[in-house]
């Protein structure tokens, strides 16, 4: 099939090629004409046979409703707009009232896998209506990682970003977890390789997974993380989960206290905030600050 995808970056980019490789064509449109295939959004338009679907990967807020507004205008009834950025669910509500109104179906795709996604494939979660679902089903048979697992139709409009926004809560949680058992491990004098304690952990143990093993490569890297500087940021889905949690009264003292815990590093050079940072920075490619 065709797909015109808006947004080029770090993980548009590797997005593209995926799909390309599953053997379907993919019209991209980014600012950066380096590595743009078209260079507007009319001309990647122009270029979709119609039903055209149109894969929207940009910074949530303002870039991703700029770029919805657009879209309203140029598109035609039975095309369908996916939101596959960070947006919040409410904002997916909002986007498929306005494009309803104009006879354009609209999907929001929760999208997990970072860097390592090109390889691996990518974990979807995404929501709306079964016949807007249909319209994309290629394009994340395509993305999403070999074998039965990976990809979920959530349920409604929101609930793909939703169910990505609580995924990432609980990365939080798991991060910090590891974080503080490394800085108690750093601390204490009788344990000499707290490289390698992280390392066994790899085999045989209920605490053994993909996070884990990024600790042990960002340790292998600097093994004590005397580069980095204990700050990390949070994307805004930390915040989001907190506040879903109060609105539907569920206790959520693990992923809060991670929230914080992230506030706490921008206070201080924080030890734990070290680890974060590294994690980050191995499955996302984020930014790390340098000593």
């Amino acid at each position: 099939m065709e797909l015109g995808l808006v947004g080029l970056g770090k993980m548009g980019g590797n997005m593209r090629e995926r799909i390309r490789r599953a053997g379907h064509t993919v019209i991209g449109y980014d600012r950066n004409v380096d590595v743009a295939d078209v260079h507007s959004l009319e001309e990647l338009v122009g270029k979709l046979s119609a039903p055209r679907v149109v894969w929207v990967m940009v910074p949530a807020g303002e870039p991703t409703q700029s770029t919805v507004d657009q879209l309203a205008e140029l598109l035609e009834p039975g095309d369908v707009v996916v939101d596959g950025g960070n947006s919040r669910w409410t904002d997916d509500e909002k986007h498929a009232e306005q494009l309803a109104a104009r006879g354009i179906g609209f999907v929001d795709c929760g999208v997990s896998g970072g860097v390592w996604g090109l390889e691996n494939g990518y974990a979807l979660m995404y929501g709306g209506d079964a016949e807007n679902v249909a319209k994309v089903q290629p394009v994340f048979d395509a993305l999403k990682p070999e074998g039965d697992f990976g990809s979920v139709h959530a349920g409604k409009v929101g609930a793909g970003h939703f169910a990505k926004m609580v995924h990432n809560g609980i990365e939080y949680a798991m991060m910090q977890a590891y974080a503080e058992g490394w800085e108690l491990l750093e601390k204490v004098d009788s344990v000499e390789n707290v490289r390698e304690v992280f390392r066994s952990w790899q085999e045989g143990t209920v605490i053994r997974s993909w996070l884990l093993d990024l600790a042990v490569n960002a340790l292998d890297d600097d093994e004590h993380l005397d580069g980095l500087r204990g700050y990390a940021q949070d994307s805004g889905e930390g915040r989001w989960t907190v506040e879903a949690a109060i609105d539907n009264a569920v206790p959520l003292p693990a992923i809060t206290a991670s929230l914080f815990a992230r506030f706490a590093s921008r206070q201080e050079d924080s030890p734990q905030m070290k680890m974060i940072a590294a994690l980050r920075n191995q499955f996302g490619g984020h930014a790390v600050e340098k000593k």
